[in-house]
């Protein structure tokens, strides 16, 4: 009986794995089609490298090179301010608490990866927005530095939880043996720890790259959404942000329609890459 439900269970897994494959593939091959139209009119290199989007304009200019490096700004400056104060947070939950309170924080963390990202556009429209145009006299205080310090924020948990659960293993691991020779807990975390736990640091910041890459529309409601190159006290707007404002108003197959399911291809050839080098460093590399 038990080994007629295990056979059971894996049949259904295997399905459910090629259904999502299947799926996946459907998706991939839609936008490809609806992409292919814009290329007939617009070079690749142009597409991809020229400085303007105006798709309404007469003449007609598509180029998402703005949007692309916007996204890439926003999504490292999130990474820069995310990284240490993540790593840190793993440090001292892994290492410096109790585990009667770690049990209590490290819940309350993993919920912060499921508040709806509105709610943080929200509250980056209200704070962060309203702080820069109070204290530093922006006209506007939407910016790349909002946008990636709201980011931030938003990646925390997913660099915490992937240091933290590398930390708490190798902390088990070495422990015992530190405390015997008289290691001091803080050599143990600068000598040990640390450096056992960079490859787990290195995933979990390419991990939390790729969400912030993703991320539409929290950044879009604090970024300013304007198709420019992105500055740093300046507004700028992601790719992800240019396909949520636009495709609702995009007449169906005009160039602009296609040219913005173009842009959605590029978004995910980025994402896709960015989870390749993800998986190649936690089976290759040995940092």
């Amino acid at each position: 009986m038990h080994r007629k439900f295990e056979k059971i269970f894996a049949i259904i897994i295997k399905l459910l794995t090629f259904f999502s494959i299947i799926m996946l593939s459907f998706i991939i091959i839609f936008i490809i089609k609806e992409s292919i139209p814009v290329f007939k009119k617009v070079s690749l290199l142009d597409f991809l490298f020229k400085m303007e989007w105006n798709p309404l304009g007469e003449p007609q200019s598509i180029s998402i090179f703005p949007m692309i490096l916007a996204s890439i700004y926003v999504s490292l400056l999130a990474i820069i301010i995310a990284l240490p104060i993540g790593v840190g947070s793993a440090i001292f939950l892994s290492s410096v608490l109790s585990e009667k309170i770690r049990k209590i924080l490290k819940p309350a963390i993993d919920i912060l990866a499921g508040i709806p990202s509105v709610i943080y556009g929200l509250i980056g429209l209200l704070v962060l927005v309203k702080f820069f145009e109070v204290n530093f006299d922006f006209s506007s205080g939407e910016s790349v530095l909002a946008g990636g310090i709201l980011l931030s924020i938003m990646i925390l948990p997913y660099i915490i939880s992937t240091c933290d659960e590398s930390m708490i293993r190798i902390s088990k691991q070495y422990k015992i043996m530190s405390e015997g020779l008289g290691v001091s807990k803080w050599h143990m975390i600068r000598y040990l720890i640390l450096p056992a736990s960079k490859k787990s640091i290195f995933a979990g910041s390419i991990l939390a790259l790729g969400r912030a890459m993703g991320e539409t529309m929290a950044v879009m409601m604090v970024i300013g959404n304007s198709p420019v190159l992105p500055k740093l006290f300046g507004k700028a707007q992601t790719i992800s942000a240019l396909i949520a404002l636009e495709m609702g108003g995009a007449e169906v197959d005009s160039l602009h329609y296609h040219a913005l399911f173009a842009a959605g291809f590029v978004l995910m050839m980025i994402l896709f890459f960015i989870n390749m080098i993800f998986h190649y460093i936690i089976k290759n590399i040995d940092l």
